[in-house]
């Protein structure tokens, strides 16, 4: 004891800071593994040259009622600034508040990196391969996030494919560089709310004032990166009332075949936006102006030349559009299988003309359809679930005796069928008298239902009698034995 104490009062204090700074690392080690939030850059990019080349619109002439943005929106906005980055709502959403449209939902454009913006809220996370974003979370609103993006054709981490269409592009830039990239100029436009001003890189501004919807750059070269924009350009055209412009138009109809190319996923996720727009009957007559629907879903351009299929497509496309535009949802299962439908009417047929029975012949069709479909545009399976839920009850609607009718009232998609059952009436398919039986049946209590029920005369089965085998050398007396 008397050893340790002399030794501490003589030993070197040169010793004595190594021995703490020792300690001291230790104990860092230990420290938890997240990235502590210091994301302020120390240098700025010359940003003030990136405005020069925009055209600055103030509040005054572009009047955009900061309480239409969301919270989420405004906090993810402030938060990247505080922390010293641009940070920019852009796209959809400025170009729907300046169209007097509530956005559907806020993207952010910035110039911190994926992995900054990550730091900067704890409620957020990295998505993506083809290009890498945030989306950073408030409650249930979901805020995306992407850093200013560069050309694909600067050296980094990109790729593109014979034909011209960019696969991957993790290259960042500039918001001159990002503007460029964009699509249509009504989306390169950027708003800060901080002080309200919104800036336009390739008069996007005037275009709308003008209702002109105007690719940014050479259309064949835009569309050749990413045929979608073919898609795209129709859906916001009918959407937004933007007239298309003229060089705009003019490559689509002998670019279209570049669709097939197209990974199924992303053309059912556009056609869905597109069918969901509330503008869906426009959507259609301006595909096939364009000659865009060969191929997304096959023989849908014969069906709209039968006058009976045509009718009951367009039927369904304006029951979705009056449900999407008075605030109603529309189920996208549904609306599938209206626009397949005769696609599985004409495979039925077919089926029964080989002597299968019609409830097999109909499952046949079914499954040919769906899988011819998903050559070309992927519905997801929770869809196709329910589409053949739909087409499968079709027969039973027509079978008015016995048991059967109280039955299918209970069934889970009984209302997404008799929505399906109205419309085959209303275009003319089956009568009328019988979507009205049926609607009076669902609404009336029992005893009227049981009265409106139509005599029963499909053939009773008969029921097998179970026939007990006689036991070999067992008098007739015998005990059945135990496997019996």
């Amino acid at each position: 004891m008397i050893r340790k104490l002399l030794d501490k009062i003589f030993k070197p204090k040169s010793s004595q800071g190594e021995a703490s700074r020792i300690e001291s690392h230790k104990s860092t080690q230990h420290q938890p593994s997240r990235p502590v939030l210091s994301t302020k850059r120390t240098t700025k990019k010359n940003t003030r040259s990136d405005r020069d080349s925009a055209q600055v619109i103030t509040l005054n002439t572009h009047k955009i009622d900061l309480k239409l943005l969301s919270s989420g929106a405004f906090k993810t906005v402030e938060g990247l600034q505080k922390a010293g980055f641009e940070a920019y709502i852009v796209g959809g959403a400025v170009r729907d508040l300046l169209l007097n449209r509530i956005p559907k939902d806020f993207d952010i454009a910035t110039d911190a990196t994926p992995e900054e913006v990550n730091r900067i809220f704890r409620r957020s996370r990295i998505i993506g391969r083809r290009f890498r974003l945030v989306h950073v979370l408030f409650g249930d609103e979901t805020i995306e996030v992407s850093t200013f993006r560069g050309s694909h054709l600067d050296s980094g981490d990109s790729k593109v494919t014979d034909s011209g269409r960019i696969i991957r592009d993790n290259v960042f830039g500039s918001i001159v560089d990002d503007a460029i990239r964009r699509d249509f100029t009504a989306n390169a436009l950027y708003y800060d709310p901080s002080n309200q001003e919104v800036l336009d890189f390739h008069n996007g501004f005037a275009d709308i004032r003008a209702g002109v919807l105007r690719m940014i750059g050479k259309p064949e070269t835009r569309y050749a990166e990413d045929p979608v924009r073919m898609l795209r350009a129709v859906r916001l055209s009918a959407k937004l009332g933007l007239q298309i412009d003229a060089g705009t138009m003019a490559p689509i109809a002998k670019m279209a075949d570049l669709l097939q190319d197209v990974p199924p996923s992303r053309l059912f996720d556009e056609m869905l936006k597109l069918f969901l727009s509330g503008h869906a009957i426009e959507s259609v007559s301006a595909l096939r102006e364009q000659h865009l629907h060969h191929g997304l879903l096959p023989m849908l351009d014969v069906v709209l030349e039968q006058p009976m299929g045509e009718r009951f497509v367009m039927l369904a496309l304006k029951n979705t559009d009056d449900r999407i535009l008075s605030g109603k949802s529309a189920n996208p299962s549904f609306l599938f299988a209206t626009l397949l439908w005769h696609e599985v009417l004409a495979a039925w047929e077919s089926y029964k003309t080989e002597n299968h029975p019609p409830i097999p012949a109909l499952h046949m069709a079914m499954s040919e359809v769906i899988a011819t479909q998903a050559e070309k545009l992927a519905i997801h399976n929770r869809y196709t679930a329910t589409m053949k839920e739909i087409w499968g009850m079709q027969p039973r609607f027509e079978q008015r005796a016995g048991k059967r009718p109280f039955g299918l009232l209970t069934h889970p998609r009984y209302r997404a069928g008799y929505d399906f059952l109205l419309l085959r009436c209303e275009s003319g398919e089956l009568p009328m008298e019988l979507g009205e039986w049926w609607t009076t049946f669902a609404e009336a209590d029992s005893e009227i239902r049981t009265a409106m029920l139509q005599a029963d005369t499909a053939p009773k089965k008969r029921k097998k009698r179970n026939r007990k085998k006689a036991t070999p050398g067992a008098s007739n007396n015998s005990e059945p034995s135990a496997t019996q």
